[in-house]
């Protein structure tokens, strides 16, 4: 088991990894938002930009989520952000081999197994940022923690929870660029990861979203309705989880970079096929809310997977299949 500094420099325990020295970590009692530190310390100089860099926070006053939405960070979960240097051009595959390999961690493995052992859905990769699952009705009744998110919603989205199945997010995942003088340098990962706190949402606070928070203690507590707060890795461990998943994920993005213009797709394949066995969105109904030039085109179809570009595969009534590179997912309950 690898040791952990223990760091005299805040009141609370520091969490900074040893084992990992290249990735000169940092730890913070709190954060305004762990990546736009991270990107500002880059851009200034502060951080050498040919380096990697780890920061990681107990909490966040002004956590952010994609498309400027906010992140809830209560204490007790994981927030890490990750700088990492690029001389590559970057695709919308980067996003889903980081769920991919975020969904490899032992802690989610180990749940996992439990989950379809008690024949639950499992952990997954959702298009294009999440990791989570969704859940039939019988599983819901499980999930009275998580279930009382939606009691708090409006009418509209009361509404909108009837027509559709909601997303129990578990995890996000935000790639932010940063560049120097106006050229790329590197990328700042951050993944907001719920651990023991459920984030309560509200109408106000789930931004429209068809989803509700999970916690792995939820799920602990599920498949063990007795289980302690001990039943799970600590927070140390899980930055060490978190951290070789996402360098594994950049070692694995670029093997795909250098592949592609040999016309050869071992690495792209076997991607593929590993993401296939882990999406929350396979065969699922979906409705996909797109806005463009202020007009609203809303597509429906089932999900069939992800094209070589990282495009969400819907397959539409008519038998087209469309490729998506951006939109509302929500997935239709069909009992």
């Amino acid at each position: 088991m690898p040791t952990y500094s223990q760091s005299s420099d805040s009141a609370s325990e520091s969490l900074t990894l040893e084992h990992l020295p290249e990735l000169n970590h940092r730890h913070l009692t709190s954060s305004a938002s762990t990546n736009s530190e991270l990107i500002a310390d880059v851009q200034n100089g502060t951080l050498n930009a040919a380096e990697m860099h780890l920061l990681t926070a107990e909490t966040q006053s002004a956590g952010r989520g994609q498309h400027g939405r906010s992140w809830q960070s209560p204490r007790g979960n994981a927030y890490l952000s990750l700088y990492h240097p690029v001389h590559i051009p970057v695709s919308g595959l980067l996003s889903l081999i980081i769920g991919v390999e975020l969904a490899k961690m032992p802690v989610i493995q180990v749940l996992n197994e439990q989950l379809q052992m008690q024949g639950l859905t499992p952990i997954g990769v959702k298009w294009a940022n999440d990791l989570g699952f969704y859940q039939g009705q019988s599983q819901s009744q499980n999930q009275s923690q998580s279930q009382s998110a939606l009691d708090s919603a409006d009418v509209h989205n009361t509404e909108l929870n009837q027509q559709t199945l909601p997303f129990n997010k578990l995890a996000g995942i935000l790639i932010e660029p940063v560049s120097q003088a106006g050229k790329l340098v590197g990328l700042v990962i951050g993944v907001g990861l719920n651990v023991q706190s459920t984030p309560k949402l509200t109408a106000q606070t789930s931004e429209g979203m068809s989803y509700q928070a999970i916690s792995l203690q939820d799920i602990v507590e599920t498949l063990q309705p007795k289980a302690q707060a001990a039943s799970l890795p600590s927070l140390r461990v899980l930055y060490q989880q978190m951290s070789k998943a996402l360098m594994a994920a950049m070692t694995r993005f670029e093997h795909l970079s250098i592949e592609k213009p040999t016309g050869h797709r071992y690495y792209l394949d076997s991607f593929l096929k590993q993401f296939d066995s882990m999406d929350a969105l396979s065969e699922l109904r979906l409705r996909v809310t797109q806005e463009h030039n202020g007009q609203t085109n809303i597509l429906t179809g089932y999900a069939c997977g992800i094209d070589t570009h990282g495009c969400l595969q819907l397959r539409q009534d008519n038998g087209k299949i469309s490729a998506l590179f951006t939109g509302r997912i929500d997935v239709i309950q069909t009992t």
